[in-house]
C-alpha cells in the first residue's frame, strides 16, 4: 500500500474497562497494526462523546465493538451512534462518510450472534458505512481468560484486522466508495 499508513480507531463499548470486549476489539487493531495500520483503542466507559468523535473523523476506519445486552448492542454504543452525525437534515458533519469498519459483539454464549446483524445493519443502512462481512463474534468459549483470547480466536481477529487494513485503504483510495452517503 502506498501512501500514509491506514489509521483505524477501535471502539470498546462495553461498561468495564478491561473486560472481554476490549480485549476482542484490541485483537482486531493488533491485526491491523501487523497489516500496517496505526491504532488507537478507546474505551466508551469514562470518555466524553466529542473526543470519541472526532477520533473517529480522523481514522479512516473504525472497529465497533460491544457486549450483547437484550440481544443487541450497548447502550454506551447505542448512544454514541445516535448522537454521530451523518450530513443529513440540517447536520454540519458526517464522520462516518468515506470509513470502513467492523464490528465485534461478545456475549455469553452462540446464542446472541445474530446481534452482530443489528451494529451491521445501523453502520451500513442509517451512516453509508462500507462494513467487513461477517461480523465477528466471540462468547466465552473464545476465551483463556477476561483478558486472554484463544489461539483460534486471537488469529480470527488478526485477520478481520488485516483484512479492515485492505477495505479502508480500497474505500480511501476510491472517490466514488469514499462518496457514498446515506439516502435518507
Amino acid at each position: 500500500m502506498s501512501g500514509p499508513a491506514v489509521t483505524v480507531v477501535g471502539i470498546a463499548g462495553g461498561p468495564e474497562a478491561g473486560g472481554r470486549t476490549s480485549t476482542a476489539v484490541a485483537a482486531v487493531l493488533a491485526g491491523a497494526e501487523k497489516a500496517g495500520a496505526a491504532t488507537s483503542l478507546i474505551e466508551l466507559g469514562g470518555t466524553e462523546q466529542p473526543d470519541v468523535v472526532a477520533a473517529i473523523e480522523a481514522a479512516d476506519a473504525v472497529v465497533f465493538g460491544s457486549p450483547v445486552y437484550r440481544a443487541t448492542y450497548s447502550a454506551l454504543l447505542k448512544t454514541l451512534l445516535e448522537g454521530t452525525e451523518r450530513g443529513r437534515w440540517g447536520e454540519t458533519t458526517q464522520p462516518l462518510q468515506g470509513k470502513a469498519a467492523a464490528t465485534v459483539i461478545t456475549g455469553a454464549s452462540g446464542h446472541h450472534f445474530l446481534a452482530t446483524n443489528d451494529l451491521r445493519n445501523v453502520l451500513a443502512g442509517f451512516f453509508a458505512v462500507q462494513v467487513l462481512s461477517p461480523g465477528l463474534y466471540f462468547d466465552h468459549g473464545g476465551y483463556v481468560d477476561r483478558s486472554t483470547l484463544t489461539d483460534d480466536s486471537a488469529a480470527l481477529a488478526a485477520a478481520h484486522g488485516a483484512a479492515l487494513v485492505d477495505l479502508a485503504a480500497a474505500v480511501r483510495g476510491s472517490p466514488a466508495l469514499a462518496a457514498v452517503v446515506p439516502q435518507i
